[in-house]
C-alpha cells in the first residue's frame, strides 16, 4: 500500500501543482508531455517487469522499481526547465511500471481468493484517499514551500516502504539460470512507446503520429519473431490467447476507454456548460474514485457467495446504468447528476477490475503470475490513452461543426469560457460545448454496452485451494 501511494499522490498531487510549474519553467506548449511522458514508459514497462518478477522473484523486481521510482522523483524536483522535468518523469515511469504490477502480484502470491479481493479493496482505497489529499497538499506545498517538494514528498514513503517490504516478504524462489530475453524486452517496449507517441501527437502533429505507427508496426512484428525463437520468451503469445486472460484485459481496456471519458470530459462539462465551479466539478469526479473502493470491496464479500462471474458482470452492468446520467444529462440539471452517475460507474469499476484481477492471476501457476497480471494493467493503461484519442476526436468532431451545424467552436474559445472570459458569444460557445459532450457521452455509453458484451463471454472460474508460494511475517 505504501508503495502504490507513491504512484497515487503522485498522478493527483502533479496535475495540480503543474500551473504554478510551467508558470517558472515556461514552454506551456510541453505542458501535456509532462503527463505523457509518464504514462508512455509506465505502460511500455509494465509487462516486461512482470516477466522479470516471473524470472527473479517479486521482492527484487519491485525494489528496484521503487529506488527508481524514487530516483526520478529526486531529479523531478531538481528540474531547470521543461525539457528536464519531462526526462525525469520517463524514470518516474519505468519506477511505475515496476511498482504497481509486482506489488498486485505480491498480493497474488500472499492472499486466498477470499482474502484477495478483500486487499484489493485495501489497494483501490489508497487511490480514493490520494484523490482528496493530493489536491489539498499540491495547494499547501506551493503556499508555504516549493513546487519541488511534490515529487520529494515521495522519499520517506518509498524508503520505509522499502524497508518494510525487506524485513517481511520472503520468497522461496528456485535459483537457476535462465536466459533473459532481453531482445524481446526492448523490442516490447519501444513497440509500445511507439504506439503511445502516435496515439498522443494523433491530431496535433500528423508526421510524427504516423511515424509512431510506422515504428510501432515493425518493432511489433520483430517482437512476434523473437518470442517465437526464444528460449525463454518475455511474453508467452498464448497467455493472451487463453480466453479467461483475454476475455478479462478486452474488457479492462474497454472499461479503460470508458473511464478516461469521465475524468477527462466531466469536468469539463459541470464547468463548461452548468455553469459550476471547479471545487463542484471536482466533487463530482470524486464520487468514482470514492465508489471504486466500494465496489472491490463488495467484489471482496461476494466472491463466495455469487462467484467471480458473477460479481464481474454485475460491475459491468453498473457501468452503462451510470454512463446513462451522462447521456441524459442537460445544462440546468443539478450537479448531483453526474455525481451519482460517477459514483455508479466507479462501483461498478471496483467490482469488475477487482474481479478481472483475480480471475486472471487464479488462471495461471506462480512462473505466470507477475506477466498475466502486469498483462491487465498494461491493457487498462492501454485503454485509458486509446479512449483519451477516441473520445477527444469525437469532441473535437463536434466542436468543429458548432455541435449542431453551425460555425465551427474553436479550443481558444473553449478555454475562454472555462476560464470565464468569454466574449458575447458564450451562450454559443456554452451550447456547441454541451452538444459535442453529450456525443462524447454517448461513445462512452457505447463502449460501456462493449464492456458489458465482453464480460458475458468470461468463462466460469473454479478457484484452486493451497497455500501460497510466498512467506510473508
Amino acid at each position: 500500500m505504501a508503495a502504490i501511494f507513491t504512484i497515487a499522490i503522485e498522478a493527483t498531487i502533479v496535475s495540480t501543482v503543474m500551473p504554478q510549474i510551467v508558470a517558472q519553467l515556461g514552454d506551456l506548449h510541453l505542458y501535456t508531455w509532462v503527463f505523457a511522458a509518464f504514462l508512455l514508459t509506465q505502460t511500455a514497462t509494465t509487462v516486461v517487469f512482470g516477466k522479470l518478477a516471473d524470472t527473479y522473484g517479486r521482492r527484487p523486481v519491485l525494489l528496484v522499481g521503487i529506488v527508481v521510482f524514487l530516483v526520478g522523483s529526486l531529479l523531478c524536483g531538481f528540474s531547470w526547465s521543461m525539457g528536464s522535468l519531462i526526462a525525469f518523469r520517463l524514470i518516474q515511469g519505468v519506477g511505475a511500471g515496476a511498482i504497481q504490477p509486482v506489488a498486485l502480484t505480491v498480493v497474488g502470491d500472499l492472499y486466498s481468493v477470499e482474502e484477495r479481493a478483500r486487499i484489493q479493496g485495501y489497494l483501490a482505497s489508497v487511490w480514493g484517499i490520494s484523490s482528496v489529499l493530493g489536491p489539498l497538499a499540491g495547494a499547501l506545498i506551493v503556499k508555504y514551500l516549493s513546487w519541488s517538494w511534490i515529487f520529494w514528498i515521495n522519499l520517506p514513503i518509498g524508503v520505509a516502504a522499502m524497508a518494510g517490504l525487506m524485513a517481511f516478504l520472503h520468497e522461496r524462489v528456485e535459483r537457476k539460470r535462465q536466459a533473459v530475453d532481453v531482445l524481446g524486452a526492448g523490442l516490447f517496449a519501444g513497440a509500445v512507446a511507439a504506439l503511445m507517441l502516435a496515439l498522443a501527437e494523433l491530431g496535433t502533429s500528423g508526421g510524427l503520429a504516423w511515424a509512431g505507427v510506422g515504428v510501432f508496426v515493425v518493432l511489433a512484428v520483430l517482437f512476434v519473431w523473437q518470442e517465437r525463437r526464444a528460449v525463454n520468451p518475455m511474453l508467452h503469445i498464448g497467455l493472451w490467447g487463453r480466453r479467461a486472460i483475454a476475455t478479462a484485459n478486452l474488457a479492462t481496456l474497454l472499461s479503460g476507454m470508458a473511464i478516461i471519458g469521465l475524468t477527462t470530459f466531466v469536468p469539463m462539462y459541470v464547468q463548461g456548460v452548468m455553469g459550476e465551479t471547479a471545487l463542484v466539478a471536482g466533487f463530482a469526479l470524486t464520487a468514482m474514485v470514492l465508489g471504486w473502493p466500494i465496489g472491490a470491496t463488495l467484489a471482496a464479500k461476494n466472491f463466495g457467495r455469487f462467484g467471480i462471474r458473477r460479481t464481474a458482470l454485475a460491475g459491468a452492468c453498473l457501468l452503462p446504468v451510470g454512463a446513462v446520467a451522462f447521456v441524459v444529462l442537460g445544462p440546468g440539471m443539478s450537479p448531483l447528476v453526474p455525481g451519482v452517475g460517477s459514483a455508479v460507474m466507479g462501483m461498478g469499476m471496483g467490482l469488475l477490475s477487482t474481479s478481472a484481477i483475480v480471475l486472471i492471476q487464479d488462471s495461471v501457476g506462480w512462473a505466470e503470475r507477475g506477466v498475466a497480471t502486469a498483462s491487465n494493467l498494461f491493457s487498462r493503461n492501454l485503454g485509458s490513452t486509446l479512449g483519451a484519442t477516441a473520445l477527444g476526436a469525437v469532441l473535437n468532431l463536434g466542436l468543429a461543426h458548432g455541435g449542431s451545424g453551425r460555425t465551427a467552436v474553436t479550443s481558444e474559445q473553449v478555454r475562454q469560457l472555462l476560464d470565464g472570459v468569454g466574449a458575447g458569444d458564450t451562450m454559443f460557445v456554452r451550447l456547441a460545448l454541451g452538444q459535442s459532450l453529450h456525443w462524447t457521452f454517448v461513445a462512452v455509453f457505447a463502449v460501456a454496452l462493449g464492456t458489458l458484451g465482453l464480460t458475458m463471454l468470461l468463462p466460469a472460474v473454479t478457484f484452486r485451494k493451497g497455500p501460497r508460494e510466498v512467506a510473508a511475517e
